[in-house]
């Protein structure tokens, strides 16, 4: 931090870092410039203390109020994400079963209507897709109309 300085020796002069006076008559002149404060600096900063630490009380007071709600929101989040799950799996197995159940009711002749079923026919319902009219097309007339 010092240019040229070697070993705490600036300039030729001893240098020492230190928190506070060290010389014990600076300590004691710090002293009786801190009696011969006026009466209302002392008390400016008497209420300037207390005011931080009521500030510093009334923050913690907070973060401690956030930290709870912050827990009670993300136990709830998490008991709606677990019913949310619970839903999906219990239709995601109802639909599985209904197509286990559809799979083994297989009758000559119903190819296309099962075809039919797992087609989308309505032209409108997805705007973002590709354009699948022409294989929509063929799949109509192929089910109005078998090759057999």
């Amino acid at each position: 931090f010092f240019t040229g300085a070697v070993d705490g020796v600036v300039n030729g002069d001893a240098y020492q870092e230190s928190n506070g006076p060290t010389d014990s008559y600076a300590a004691i002149s710090q002293v009786d410039r801190l009696q011969s404060e006026p009466e209302s600096i002392r008390k400016w900063r008497e209420e300037q203390k207390e005011r931080l630490e009521q500030l510093d009380a009334n923050s913690r007071k907070q973060e401690a109020e956030w930290k709870e709600k912050a827990i009670k929101e993300l136990e709830e989040w998490y008991a709606r994400q677990d019913e949310k799950l619970q839903k999906t799996k219990a239709s995601n197995r109802a639909a599985e079963e209904a197509f286990v159940n559809d799979a083994e009711d297989i009758l000559p002749g119903t190819e296309w209507e099962r075809v039919a079923q797992l087609c989308d026919f309505n032209p409108k319902s997805s705007k973002q897709a590709k354009d699948v009219s022409r294989m929509r097309s063929v799949l109509i007339s192929l089910k109005q109309a078998p090759l057999v």
